[in-house]
């Protein structure tokens, strides 16, 4: 088994460290791609696809459902092989960039999603394009997440994934805050005694729901712009000078020769087993925190972006103590503390409905204050938990990233990245269509948000018995 440790001043996969700006532009990549998550992905855009082009947030809740189901299958079928083909390859930053384009396309397109989708596209349009979008923001993650043991000490790479996250975080942050003053506010009549505009940004019509539309172009925008930092100043790998087809024929190859003897890498196994179940119980917890609030509660764009923001500090801690506690107790245990604090924060959020509040009636006609959002206590005691589910789903996100650079082979890194991102979504179709599936059972949003307590109890009990080593390199002829 190789466990070899580099030398000091070289990465964690033996090269020269590259100096502190190309680090620094490897973490603002998670700053690119963070808008598309929360405008698109989680908070803006599928609360406007079930309410208002859908026009019924439980029907909707499950279209979305469907649409991240066929994305865990695609994942399946590309991630591992596209990491595969790169290893052989040697260059990250043309796969990387080439999906940068088509997802700033597909975000861009979004724009033509119409109220009722009774002009512009149709809602199967829509929903293939949140495919597409999904997909390839997966398939960012095996090129993006394999630079980092290129750029890093062995004893930095928490430091640095969690820099990354809260970067992340913190582009979230600043988004939602221009959405929200620029264009949700506004298109509310609301303008703090004219501390803001009278009217959205860009004359933007709140009557064709265009203060809605904007995010996926503003997403796009944003994911093309702050992506050169990457392009220009993170160095790439050396070509290995293989041409496509055999570097095809040769990942192909690799991949069988993976399975064939999985027995070798059953630790890194394991932990892909184990991150399939509780990441994907996350994802699912942030892609229908919004539509489960906005049904339950009744929010407009407003209240889900005033949420989305005070989610955001939060999650910037998450991520730099989920770096912080890897480091210092290593980790599997910082991950089984992230996944134990997720599971008791989702039970009190769907604890709390319009008028109950840990399952028990409670009366909400006297508000808890002037303000005019989440004027309710169990609106407050939501958010509250939301809040801390936030820093722990960062905190695993962050913490994963490193354990997967710590226990795959060196010279397999964009192949196991390219498990390891199929691992976030291959249980989509379960994850997904788990939450689709108790929504339609139950007819009810509770019901189905309830649903990814499933798979963190399952991931918790699979990560238990993983080793923090390296797994063996396999010779691949």
């Amino acid at each position: 088994m190789n466990n070899a440790v580099p030398s000091p001043g070289l990465s964690v996969t033996g090269q020269k460290l590259p100096g502190l700006r190309a680090q620094v532009s490897w973490a603002l990549f998670d700053f690119a791609r963070s808008p598309y998550l929360s405008l698109v992905y989680i908070f803006v855009f599928p609360n406007y696809f079930a309410n208002t082009v859908v026009g019924d947030p439980v029907r909707g809740q499950e279209y979305w459902s469907i649409a991240n189901t066929c994305v865990g299958i695609l994942v399946a079928l590309l991630a591992p092989l596209l990491g595969a083909i790169s290893d052989r390859m040697g260059r990250r930053k043309p796969w990387l960039l080439s999906v940068v384009a088509v997802m700033s396309v597909c975000c861009a397109l979004l724009w033509y999603s119409m109220p009722g989708a009774r002009t512009g596209l149709s809602v199967y349009q829509i929903l293939t394009l949140i495919v597409v979008l999904a997909s390839c923001f997966q398939f960012t993650e095996v090129f993006y997440n394999a630079f980092m043991p290129t750029l890093v000490r062995p004893e930095r790479m928490g430091l640095w994934s969690g820099i990354g996250i809260s970067t992340a975080q913190f582009g979230t942050f600043v988004c939602l805050i221009v959405m929200l003053l620029g264009v949700a506010l506004p298109a509310s009549g609301v303008t703090l005694g004219g501390l803001l505009p009278s009217a959205p940004l860009f004359g933007l019509n709140p009557a064709l729901e265009e203060h809605n539309r904007i995010a996926g172009p503003v997403a796009g925008a944003w994911l093309l712009v702050f992506s050169l930092p990457l392009a220009l100043f993170t160095p790439d790998g050396p070509s290995n000078n293989v041409c496509l087809g055999a570097a095809i024929t040769g990942g192909m190859r690799q991949l069988i020769t993976t399975v064939q003897r999985a027995r070798e890498l059953k630790n890194v196994g394991l932990f892909l087993l184990a991150r399939m179940l509780y990441t994907d119980g996350k994802v699912a917890i942030l892609a229908y925190s919004g539509i489960y609030a906005t049904g339950t509660f009744g929010w407009d764009l407003v209240s889900i972006l005033l949420f989305a923001i005070s989610l955001s500090p939060c999650s910037i801690l998450g991520g730099l103590g989920g770096g912080w506690l890897n480091d210092r107790i290593g980790a599997k245990r910082a991950l089984v503390l992230a996944i134990i604090l997720c599971s008791i924060c989702l039970l009190i959020a769907i604890s709390c409905a319009k008028n109950q509040l840990f399952f028990l009636p409670y009366d909400s006609a006297a508000p808890l204050w002037a303000f005019p959002y989440f004027r309710t206590l169990p609106q407050a005691v939501f958010i509250v938990a939301v809040m801390l589910m936030g820093s722990g789903i960062t905190a695993a996100f962050a913490i994963s990233r490193t354990f997967m650079a710590q226990i795959a082979p060196l010279s397999m890194l964009n192949q196991f990245y390219g498990l390891y991102a199929l691992s976030g979504t291959a249980t989509g179709f379960l994850g997904h269509a788990t939450v689709g599936l108790f929504t339609s059972w139950f007819a009810s949003q509770r019901a189905g948000f309830a649903s990814p307590l499933i798979l963190l109890f399952g991931g918790l009990l699979l990560i238990l018995p993983v080793r923090e080593e390296r797994s063996p390199e396999l010779q691949i002829d």
